[in-house]
């Protein structure tokens, strides 16, 4: 393998395959539909591209000069109309891939179990056939639950051990699959692309053994110092269990119902042709999870906020992997450093520029709840760097005349980080985003984040606006 390109290379298998194969001598193009999310990883020597499949104009570039293409995308978290979503990406990509000459084309599917598959399934198995439609060779490696930092199924056992010591569960909990390591589906993807006989095969890949969900729940638990308690109710159908899992755990509400969707039968992997091809010592399902727990604990600091990221989950494994999010945006008629010189003065003597009595009235809280408050102030009224505390915050990321990022040393239900970011949108304009990232610790974490959500919406765009307004009085001043 020459040049490979990672298409989808900001989700969880996209994150660790590129490092892998990039060890492995590859150059390595990462693609995403923002580049930001790829910037935050911090790779070196990895070249990065924002492109969509759902934008064909963005795959050219993406795809030229590659050997090897690993498409890793899906269409889950767009909600119902995923299926025409992945079917209209998976033609773009087929073409695109055609025209730039690409050698092989390897993509990550689902196992397809032996009944009616789910809508999620059915979906990931026709974008593999409209892959291989073209003339671009393609191996298709079909998974089931793996087992690995990010993923919805893993997250989804983490939350729920950690969270409720007792659980009332839907009948899917004893629905048999094969969980295998992360770092075992990478191993097989980074050597298939080598092996001529793997062109234009499908390849079932699982771990060495067969549990249900019930098992890897109590199997986690005990790796981790809990002992769930499991009660199945028949009459919990997969919509309610969505919507129960929305309350319970932190994984994005989509996405865990084609979970769920995907969990109403065994799937079970035949794969005895990959396993004679490449014969791995596969991870059982306890090795897997104290790997995936070992990478969070050895992982480097991002530069910038990460999903999933330890530093922002304040190094709490049992803290959720994915955040909760909101965003609050505005255009300043100033230059970036005029607004970067609001951005960089908050908090302090200087306070927060919008609804600045909630937040006096949040620190009193904090502090009542035996918490720093905003007693601590700022080091200078003007002056950023990193180590620095603002009030309950402390600064754990600095660009310059670009962002700046909070982590929250108050008193919380879980890990929350404030980012405020600044685009130039031309001259004399600039925009700034306003950030919350959330981490939620089980279910009190997330109530508290469902209870503030209206005055979030609020402050978060009250508070962009209110830098812009500061911002382009300054410039205006004589």
């Amino acid at each position: 393998m020459n040049r490979a390109l990672v298409f989808g290379a900001s989700g969880y298998v996209g994150t660790h395959l590129v490092p892998a194969l990039a060890a492995r001598g590859a150059t390595v193009r990462a693609a995403a539909r923002r580049r930001s999310v790829l910037e935050a990883r911090d790779w070196p020597g990895i070249e990065l591209v924002q492109a969509d499949a759902l934008a064909p104009d963005t795959l050219g570039p993406a795809l030229a000069g590659v050997d090897v293409a690993y498409y890793l995308v899906h269409s889950m978290a767009a909600g119902r109309d995923f299926p025409r979503l992945d079917r209209e990406a998976a033609e773009n990509f087929r073409a695109a891939a055609e025209r730039a000459g690409v050698r092989r084309i390897v993509y990550l599917g689902g196992l397809q179990p032996a009944g009616d598959a789910s809508t999620h399934l059915a979906s990931r198995g026709e974008t593999g056939g409209i892959l291989r439609q073209g003339t671009v060779p393609v191996t298709e490696v079909r998974a089931g639950v793996i087992i690995g930092p990010g993923s919805a199924a893993f997250e989804v056992i983490r939350d729920l051990v950690f969270h409720l010591p007792a659980m009332v569960t839907p009948r899917w909990v004893h629905s048999r699959s094969q969980p295998i390591a992360l770092d075992d589906v990478l191993d097989y993807l980074v050597r298939l692309p080598e092996i001529p006989q793997a062109e234009g095969a499908i390849y079932d890949v699982g771990g060495p053994e067969v549990l249900t969900y019930a098992q890897m729940m109590r199997e986690f638990g005990d790796l981790v110092g809990r002992r769930p308690v499991i009660v199945p109710v028949p009459v919990l159908t997969p919509r309610l269990s969505s919507y129960w899992l929305n309350l319970v755990t932190a994984v994005p509400t989509n996405v865990a119902r084609a979970l769920i969707d995907g969990l109403e039968h065994d799937v079970l992997a035949d794969d005895a042709a990959i396993r004679a091809l490449i014969p791995l010592p596969l991870k059982t399902y306890r090795q897997a999870v104290e790997a995936a727990l070992a990478a969070e604990r050895s992982g480097t600091a991002a530069a910038r906020w990460s999903e999933g990221s330890m530093l922002y989950r304040r190094d709490r494994p049992d803290f959720a992997f994915y955040a909760k999010q909101m965003s609050g945006e505005a255009v300043a008629a100033a230059p970036a450093d005029a607004v970067w010189r609001e951005v960089a003065a908050i908090g302090g003597d200087n306070g927060y520029y919008f609804l600045d009595a909630a937040w006096r009235v949040r620190g009193c809280i904090d502090e009542l709840a035996g918490g720093v408050g905003l007693r601590r102030g700022r080091r200078d009224a003007h002056a950023v760097a990193v180590g620095d505390t603002i009030d309950f915050w402390r600064v754990v990321a600095v660009e310059p005349g670009r962002r700046l990022t909070l982590l929250a040393e108050m008193k919380l239900p879980g890990s929350a980080a404030l980012d405020l970011e600044l685009r130039p949108e031309g001259p004399g304009r600039t925009r700034i985003v306003v950030t919350a990232y959330f981490h939620p610790a089980g279910a009190p974490g997330l109530l508290y984040w469902h209870a503030l959500t209206p005055a979030h919406v609020v402050i978060y765009r009250g508070l962009a606006k209110a830098i812009a307004e500061r911002a382009e009085r300054n410039v205006a001043a004589p």
